[in-house]
């Protein structure tokens, strides 16, 4: 796929190539701030340059930079500045350049350039990266893509793309070194060397019987650690983590951490070698999960600042349309005791407070709870157990807070009486909070439904009615509206 490993380069090209993917050399630490993040003044250097149309000038600056650098440059950019940037790179708008720049952007930019030269870019790039540029574009234009490729390089971005999106046959890369096992050392070191069709970027090798299903591993260390008449089934290490094809991408990410992978191999249903997975796309997997669990819990969808104005609008409105149905609920709750509110002010005034406390309480479990979901630490042998904890650990927080605001109510109103009742609202809310903090998430993953998403909604429903609930009913049982 890659076509640039089709010959192996001389040891100082090498380097040269190995060079290119390190960090920023120290040459350029002006652009840089110390956070490695471009300085806003070599952003707006380079974009007056390129308006003035001193092209040669500004790449110069430009070229001077990472690729993941030249990326975020874009990114900084304003939108209707992107296309002068492009124009004014030219060439340097590489392959690498694309893999490292944010989906929305990367869109942009894809949809000034003809099929050929997208297809000339993705040949470039391992098969995981040019499925990441290609799997997004509108059917007609992925067509078109494909066509302008080579037939080699159209069959494996076709084979990646018949999976299902996020899985290990999309994440996966298909250039790899695979050898029988009945081969010695010096024979496997021979073949790295005379094979010119071989990948370069890689950690081991895999092992594989005549089935072509893999039997071991071998780190390459080893194999320029031992003598070459040693057969590489003794070297090798049978016990391995297989990756199922179509595995979700945030179970691979989670055996890479569980096992600490630097790679893995990728099995199809045969159980035969198909492909492998490093690291290196698993810290943008893990990164982009935790991103987007974290965003499904407020309903702000994807959350990036380069989405379309439109998309961001259609992903958070519907969220606060169910948040308002919700909230409708606790309103109808709060106007049942109208006539108790009425009577006594003082109760309009605290209430907020219950079911505010109540709602951060369970803001608190839930996220915990969703975490250890996102992290397989909740599973089905624990789930009872950590309920039980989360209701120990509210009736502590309840405890504590029914203390302080209700010494606090009774100080200040002068009414020990409505004091007790809001200490014991407190209490009940923040139980009910823990508890379904973390029940609700745990339902809804039994339920096959992704607690991230709608957890919250629930949550903050049931903290409000019963907050509100609670503390007017407890004011009204108690006699307090009738003194």
């Amino acid at each position: 796929m890659d076509k640039r490993e089709d010959s192996l380069p001389p040891d100082d090209a090498v380097i040269a190539d190995d060079r290119s993917r390190d960090p920023p050399p120290r040459e350029i630490e002006t652009e840089l701030d110390e956070d490695d993040r471009l300085k806003p003044e070599f952003v707006r250097d380079v974009i007056e340059l390129a308006e003035a149309g001193e092209g040669e000038a500004a790449r110069e600056r430009i070229g001077r930079l990472h690729p993941a650098d030249i990326a975020d440059l874009f990114e900084l950019a304003r939108a209707d500045e992107r296309p002068m940037l492009a124009a004014v790179l030219g060439d340097m708008l590489s392959a690498d350049v694309l893999a490292e720049m944010n989906d929305y952007v990367r869109e942009e930019l894809i949809d000034l350039l003809a099929p050929e030269q997208v297809a000339e870019l993705a040949a470039e790039l391992d098969t995981d990266d040019a499925v990441a540029i290609i799997e997004d574009m509108e059917e007609d234009e992925q067509q078109a893509v494909l066509q302008a490729m080579e037939p080699e390089d159209r069959a494996a971005i076709e084979d990646a793309l018949s999976f299902p999106e996020e899985s290990a046959g999309r994440l996966m890369q298909r250039d790899l070194v695979a050898v029988p096992e009945h081969v010695t050392v010096g024979d496997v070191i021979d073949r790295l060397r005379e094979d010119t069709d071989l990948t370069s970027d890689f950690w081991e090798i895999y092992v594989v019987d005549p089935m072509h299903r893999p039997v071991g591993t071998c780190q390459l260390s080893w194999i320029l650690r031992t003598p070459r008449d040693i057969a590489i089934s003794d070297v090798m290490k049978r016990e391995q983590t297989l990756i199922p094809i179509d595995m979700d991408q945030e179970e691979v990410a989670l055996r890479f951490q569980k096992y600490a992978l630097i790679s893995a191999a990728v099995v199809d249903k045969g159980g035969r070698l198909v492909g492998m997975i490093t690291v290196d796309d698993i810290v943008h997997i893990i990164q982009e999960e935790a991103g987007e669990d974290i965003l499904r819990l407020s309903g702000a969808g994807d959350g990036d600042i380069n989405e379309p104005i439109r998309e961001t609008y259609s992903a958070r409105v519907r969220w606060l349309v169910a948040n308002l149905g919700t909230a409708l609920l606790a309103s109808s709750i709060v106007g049942f005791f109208g006539g108790a509110i009425e009577h006594m002010v003082a109760l309009a005034a605290l209430m907020p407070i219950v079911a505010g406390v109540g709602g951060n309480a369970g803001t608190q479990t839930l996220a915990v709870t969703v975490r250890a979901l996102a992290m397989n630490q909740l599973t089905e042998s624990n789930s009872w157990r950590a309920i039980l904890r989360e209701m120990k650990i509210a009736l502590l927080n309840g405890g504590t807070i029914a203390l302080i605001a209700g010494t606090a109510t009774a100080l200040w109103f002068g009414n020990p009486q409505l004091g007790g009742v809001i200490a014991a609202a407190m209490i009940v809310n923040i139980f009910v909070a823990g508890v379904a903090g973390v029940a609700i998430p745990l339902l809804l993953d039994r339920l096959d439904q992704d607690p991230a998403v709608a957890s919250s909604i629930f949550v903050t429903m049931t903290t409000d009615s019963m907050g509100f609930l609670a503390f007017l009913g407890l004011a009204v049982l108690s006699g307090l509206t009738t003194l």
